[in-house]
């Protein structure tokens, strides 16, 4: 194809999911793009994320479909548990999630962090262990200095550097007044599969509290969650691993099962994520020539299961926003034919996630109820909202109705 303009220079900030997926398409669409990522490479922890809906669309497109169905976890059983081990109901996760048998996956998230970074490698540059340290816009782009030295000038920078972004912060201010706390915390960490596991989760609730094992596969190694009530966020326990211990420890010190071994784990673990359990919504997710995207612009929260979900998608609709557009237009087409189906995801977390994870005794036992029924279901029903965009196709204009409007009809069942 003839070019009738220079290809525009970008910057996406974070190489994580969102990061690479835009820079993928934005390359097709004929930008030169260059990724920064602070990190010194990948990050690709192998605990599981789910890919559902119109983001299988995506990586269809990407060509990636054959290759995350070989890596599908395939999940074959769900068990909670009572406090004192004895067992509520054992079904099949998709009946909790909503997922669709035989479409959705279930993967490794190093597994998609690895394709992804292969699909773009050669054609994308990549600047590890830097970061950006200063924005300045104008009328002719955007001047980016780097902490590790150096500075250069871009038509477009992106920000899909996650949660926490930097790049969000230094554009809109701080992350409180766009993080919507949602009255959790969580700790994921690996640990050595004592139970002899396989392909199943087993968690164990009291009232506030949950700790629960997930098997990926016939492995040595399962992933360890625990997951706890807060009034408020524990401020003080971000950033410093052992204030972390010290609070969780605290919090399951009289809990049985298998937690006491979990805890030890924890205390031994050098690879362990914490946060508090949130959701990012900004009233809109572009300033001049910068973008958000993917949990920068507007993370679900794990109690969602739909993170991953929305960055794939995030950052199509973005590049193919901009396909035919200057950086004005295709913002605004992005902000307008993304946001519904941003704005329904984000409504699955429903009451701060009180149904899977329960903090009054009352609770807790009508959620049992439930999930004894929802065992009896030979079929569960997928969610509408992880299907409710179309993507536009390759010769497509993005329009505002890209995507369906919310229904008031398209609550889903927990």
């Amino acid at each position: 194809m003839t070019r009738t303009a220079p290809r525009r220079k970008v910057l996406i900030s974070g190489a994580s999911i969102a990061g690479p997926a835009l820079a993928y398409w934005l390359n097709r669409h004929g930008h030169e793009v260059t990724v920064v990522e602070k990190a010194g490479a990948l990050r690709s922890g192998g605990y599981p994320i789910d890919v559902r809906g119109t983001a299988l669309d995506v990586v269809d497109r990407m060509g990636l479909l054959p290759r995350l169905r070989d890596a599908h976890i395939d999940l074959r059983r769900l068990t909670f548990l009572n406090g004192d081990g004895s067992e509520v109901t054992s079904l099949h996760p998709h009946a909790v999630t909503g997922g669709i048998e035989g479409r959705d996956l279930e993967i490794r998230r190093g597994d998609l962090t690895d394709a992804l970074y292969e699909a773009v490698r050669d054609d994308v540059e990549f600047l590890f262990n830097d970061s950006i340290a200063t924005l300045d816009q104008s009328a002719h782009g955007v001047d980016v200095t780097f902490r590790g030295g150096g500075s250069r000038t871009f038509d477009m920078v992106f920000g899909a550097d996650g949660m926490h972004s930097a790049t969000r912060k230094a554009l809109f201010g701080p992350e409180e007044q766009f993080h919507h706390y949602l009255g959790y915390c969580f700790a994921v960490f690996p640990m050595h599969n004592a139970l002899g596991l396989s392909h199943e989760t087993v968690m164990w609730n009291t009232p506030g509290r949950a700790a629960a094992l997930y098997a990926t596969g016939d492995t040595d190694e399962v992933h360890a969650f625990l997951n706890f009530a807060q009034p408020e966020p524990p401020r003080d326990a971000f950033g410093d691993p052992q204030t972390q211990r010290e609070l969780i420890a605290k919090i399951f010190a009289d809990a049985g099962w298998q937690v006491p071994a979990i805890l030890t784990a924890l205390h031994d673990a050098d690879d362990v994520f914490f946060d508090a359990v949130g959701q990012i919504r900004m009233p809109r997710w572009t300033s001049g020539r910068v973008a958000l995207l993917g949990d920068a612009a507007y993370a679900p929260s794990f109690l969602t299961g739909q993170g991953t979900s929305l960055a794939l998608v995030g950052a199509y609709m973005l590049a193919a926003s901009l396909a035919d557009r200057d950086h004005a237009g295709g913002f605004a087409a992005y902000e307008h034919a993304t946001r519904d189906f941003v704005t329904r995801n984000q409504a699955l977390v429903g009451k701060g996630g009180a149904t899977l994870f329960p903090t009054t005794a009352s609770a807790l036992a009508q959620r049992n109820t439930r999930l004894r029924g929802l065992s009896a279901m030979p079929v569960p029903e997928p969610r509408p909202a992880h299907s409710s965009l179309t993507l536009p196709g390759p010769g497509d204009r993005v329009t505002r109705h890209s995507g369906s409007r919310p229904s008031h009809n398209g609550s889903c069942r927990s």
